[in-house]
């Protein structure tokens, strides 16, 4: 049975809206990414989805298409007795909770006994520009879609 869905393979370079390196890839170990699997931001993969191998394009991905726009709700004051440890420090991250979907929250700003965690994404309300290079397309595999997500180099790995 063969599947419509591919494993994307790329390179790419982040930069913020201020032109500030934020992540890349390494030069021999592109990113790969299942097809519709959301697994990397919806803005970027719609563009990438539109190129070949070996094709280059700078990409610009507004905030809402990225990690969405901050949200102040999401910033909350608590007491340290509410937190998972009692050593903590201004950027701090841990799980609100023990399920994988459950919000990870950062520590901004700590006051005496209450601490100012924040769940918006590090990324949320910026613009954000990638420049990319297609490295492989091919076929998604049974076990890929199975899965949920690309395996091997540049993907997920089992063990």
């Amino acid at each position: 049975m063969s599947t419509n869905q591919r494993v994307v393979s790329f390179h790419y370079i982040l930069r913020n809206a201020g032109g500030e390196v934020l992540d890349q890839s390494q030069k021999d170990q592109p990113l790969s990414f299942l097809e519709g699997a959301g697994q990397i931001i919806p803005g970027l993969e719609s563009q990438l989805l539109m190129l070949k191998k070996g094709e280059k394009k700078d990409i610009n991905v507004a905030a809402a298409d990225a990690y969405g726009e901050r949200d102040e709700k999401m910033v909350v004051k608590v007491t340290k007795d509410q937190l998972p440890s009692k050593e903590i420090k201004i950027g701090d991250m841990f799980r609100g909770g023990p399920d994988e979907d459950a919000p990870v929250f950062t520590v901004t700003e700590i006051t005496g006994n209450h601490v100012i965690v924040d769940a918006n994404h590090p990324l949320a309300g910026e613009d954000l520009s990638f420049a990319v290079e297609i490295a492989e397309i091919r076929a998604a595999t049974q076990e890929e879609v199975a899965h949920g997500h690309a395996h091997g180099p540049g993907g997920h790995h089992h063990h």
